[in-house]
């Protein structure tokens, strides 16, 4: 986790990425390999691509946003203000984070530190607010 000193009441966050997820994707497919070579070679594929997106992309958490980065350009901006729900699903193994917003929903693998964004999601977004 970075965090980085701002004018606004809560710092920017950004998570540190999480291999977890395009690892276990790899070695899936590797060990499918010999039963069933062209599921190996797509469970492969997308782990790799998970292990390139993990890499290259940053999610910061600013007082008013969630920003996405690749490298130092940002993506994408998704206000608090329009949020409506979020959830992380599988506690125990964190595999995915889903949001609504108001015009649109979202899922991202989770990529990142699991324990620090869902620290971040209840600073910047409670569950009591999290209800609708």
């Amino acid at each position: 986790m970075t965090t980085s000193p701002s004018t606004n009441a809560l710092s920017t966050v950004e998570l540190n990425p999480n291999y977890r997820i395009p690892l276990v994707l790899v070695l899936i497919g590797a060990l499918l390999v010999i039963v069933q070579p062209l599921l190996a070679g797509i469970i492969a594929l997308f782990g790799v691509f998970l292990m390139f997106q993990a890499v290259t992309l940053r999610l910061r958490f600013t007082a008013t946003d969630l920003d996405i980065y690749r490298g130092e350009k940002l993506i994408r901006r998704f206000p608090y203000s329009e949020w409506q729900h979020w959830e992380i699903f599988w506690s125990q193994i964190p595999i995915l984070f889903y949001f609504k917003e108001t015009k649109s929903i979202h899922f991202l693998p989770i990529i990142f530190d699991p324990k620090t964004l869902k620290t971040c999601l209840e600073q910047h977004y409670p569950r009591n607010k999290n209800l609708g």
